[in-house]
């Protein structure tokens, strides 16, 4: 008798253990930066880091523009091996943008959200 509540108590255990983490309710990704209501950077701006988030995003040959547009003139291209410092974002007529400065090259520039690895920076420009 002792012998069958020693085996079953580690089943029960478990099953406890593991029932109130199947009820939990299911993680859900952070929301995506909204655009509304922000403004688009002009051509020529530039933009003070606000973003203090760790470094490592990348743009796999991402122009970095000279505002939040892609009428604005490019200053460069990121590529997937640079290290990129994103400083906010802006909103845009379509896209949000994010203000980066690329450590690689040391050129700064505005790249569309959606051509960044991880979206972009969650912190806003406030121009």
């Amino acid at each position: 008798m002792k012998r069958r509540y020693a085996t079953l108590l580690p089943a029960v255990a478990a099953v406890a253990l593991i029932a109130p983490v199947g009820l939990a309710a299911p993680a859900t990704a952070a929301p995506a930066a909204s655009t509304t209501g922000i403004a688009a950077a002009p051509c020529g701006t530039n933009v003070a880091d606000r973003d203090g988030s760790s470094w490592g995003r990348t743009a796999d040959g991402a122009h970095m523009r000279s505002g939040s547009s892609t009428s604005c003139a490019s200053k460069g291209i990121a590529y997937s091996g640079h290290v990129l410092d994103y400083h906010c974002f802006t909103g845009g007529s379509t896209h949000s943008w994010t203000f980066v400065r690329n450590d690689t090259t040391g050129v700064q520039g505005w790249i569309r959200d959606d051509l960044l690895s991880d979206g972009g920076s969650f912190e806003p420009c406030n121009l």
